[in-house]
């Protein structure tokens, strides 16, 4: 099966052409070769276009490949306008499936026997058609407009039958190259596949949804419509129909005046408050799932549809990304360096000295820029190189962080060329480090664990008596080493308590300000406090010495 989906893709590729597209200097002389002994297979499509030979294989071999020109059509930067135009199409305008199969699965799905039980109005030609899905407009009893979104049928059997190549094609790179182990191919493929199931389920978007919505209720930057959820399926998805001009269409946008500044700004903003704010962020933010709303064009908001994909942080890896971020803006190479040592990124031996000169040789002449003035094509290519010479360990968790931000960076590219991504993200990154590390936020944390540390120290005496009483049944040298091992625990527990205690005095001190009372109450407390901190310290430390 594998060996008959490889011939089909590289059937599909040969009839229209795109092995024409690779210069002859990059063509081994065995490739050329290969090429004309399959002579059976002929371009189709020699009149067309370049852009319209690669959309058209693109949709011909599925949504897996789909996906893949998505995101190559944001990089106008990397590719020539033509090819980018025409990719854009596989945003929303991918060859629809026959509306009645379409009616049929949502009278299915929501077990209905004609569609005007739930709809008032339902229009059968789709309002937008896209690699998984596609949508028509509706309208409900209420009178209000929605959308109905609708799987493809037997979309999953595509989906697996690539995915098992892919995954041969990953073991075998991962084996066979030299790359092959740093690369982690077969790690970012069960990354790809977990994504790519998870927006085949229509109720688990339904759930993003509801949460990203529920994340920015009330935000001027951004506006996820409401989801129906009890008219949700596996299979079917109703949400309020939004009205807005697509992200990618910026005649319009500049017709009625949009702030162009303001909006690439926020889209900075609102990814990197989805990253570091909620560790919950939209990851699939090409420009047919995003537009910008026509009220307020001097203050323009964004608005999201399609959440089948999302991607979540870890706090370890949220913390380390938002201390590079700010290193790097910083222009601290060194710590970056170590950063990527520390983290795991690059083997702990690297030499740290060479590690940061190489970066520095390549983030050093890309600041200070506007993003239409950076070659980001000659960036990667740099970055590539340093990873390979560095045997810098490619991350799966990340990678749909990585996609995400190449979306909203070319995103950034087009609408507002101009944009200092630097000085737009930096202040959001150093605030939200504020937060994360120093005094407020060991306060905030003790906070938040004070209910915890109160429902268990009752328990404490009765654990305590437990202990002494299963000691006493115990032989005489272990007794011995179990006082010893009490004792350390009971001075651990008094450090704790002193720890606790002093916790919750600092912060009723920082409060007592706020009811006007004498400056000297406040300072009592938190010298109080401090003094139980100090105790706490001491007391720990002793238990390290013994």
């Amino acid at each position: 099966m594998q060996i008959f989906r490889l011939y089909q893709i590289n059937k599909v590729l040969l009839q229209h052409g795109l092995d024409e597209l690779i210069p002859d200097r990059w063509m081994p002389w065995y490739a050329r070769l290969m090429r004309k002994t399959i002579f059976w297979i002929r371009n189709k499509h020699k009149g067309q276009p370049a852009g319209v030979r690669i959309t058209m294989a693109l949709q011909s071999l599925g949504p897996v490949f789909i996906k893949f020109g998505q995101m190559l059509s944001t990089r106008r930067d990397l590719l020539h306008p033509d090819i980018a135009n025409e990719l854009a199409r596989l945003q929303d305008k991918v060859a629809p499936f026959p509306s009645d199969i379409a009616q049929q699965i949502i009278k299915d799905a929501l077990e209905l026997n004609d569609l005007s039980e739930l709809f008032k109005e339902f229009h059968i030609e789709p309002l937008a058609s896209a690699s998984i899905a596609q949508v028509h407009a509706a309208r409900l009893h209420d009178n209000q407009d929605v959308v109905v979104k609708v799987l493809r049928p037997d979309i999953r059997k595509t989906i697996d039958a690539d995915m098992e190549l892919l995954f041969s094609l990953a073991q075998v790179v991962q084996r066979w190259l030299p790359d092959g182990k740093r690369l982690r191919p077969v790690e970012v493929v069960t990354e790809y596949q977990k994504t790519l199931v998870d927006e085949l389920d229509l109720l688990r978007e339904s759930a993003n949804g509801i949460q990203l919505r529920r994340n920015f209720e009330g935000s001027d930057a951004l506006y996820i419509p409401r989801i129906y959820s009890d008219y949700c399926r596996h299979n079917v998805l109703i949400m309020e129909r939004i009205y807005g001009i697509p992200v990618s269409n910026v005649d319009a946008l500049l017709a009625q005046n949009t702030n162009m500044k303001k909006l690439a700004e926020r889209g900075v903003e609102v990814f990197f408050t989805q990253v570091f704010r909620d560790s919950f962020f939209h990851a699939d933010m090409h420009p047919g799932n995003i537009f910008v709303g026509t009220q307020t064009p001097s203050e323009p908001r964004y608005i999201a549809i399609d959440f089948g994909i999302v991607g979540t942080l870890n706090k370890e890896d949220k913390r380390y990304l938002a201390e590079n971020f700010v290193a790097f803006f910083n222009r601290d190479y060194r710590k970056v360096a170590q950063l990527h040592a520390d983290s795991g990124w690059v083997p702990r031996d690297t030499n740290i000295d060479e590690f940061e000169m190489a970066i520095r040789t390549v983030c050093e002449p890309i600041f200070q820029k506007p993003l239409a003035e950076i070659s980001f094509g000659n960036v990667l290519l740099q970055l590539f190189n340093t990873a390979r010479r560095f045997n810098m360990v490619v991350q799966p968790q990340l990678v749909l962080l990585q996609k995400t931000l190449l979306y909203i960076e070319g995103l950034g590219r087009q609408l507002y060329p101009q944009l200092d991504l630097w000085k737009t993200a930096k202040p959001f990154l150093e605030n939200w480090m504020e937060e994360q590390v120093g005094l407020r936020a060991m306060m905030t944390k003790v906070k938040a664990n004070l209910p915890f540390w109160s429902e268990k120290l009752p328990d404490m005496p009765d654990l305590l008596h437990d202990s002494l009483q299963q000691m006493k049944a115990l032989p005489l040298q272990q007794q011995q080493e179990h006082q010893q091992l009490m004792a350390l625990q009971v001075n651990n527990m008094r450090a704790t308590h002193y720890g606790i205690v002093g916790a919750t005095l600092i912060i009723v001190a920082a409060l007592l300000p706020v009811y006007g009372l004498h400056w000297a109450i406040p300072g009592a407390t938190g010298l109080a406090g401090i003094t139980c901190w100090w105790q706490s310290w001491r007391k720990g430390h002793k238990k390290i010495k013994s």
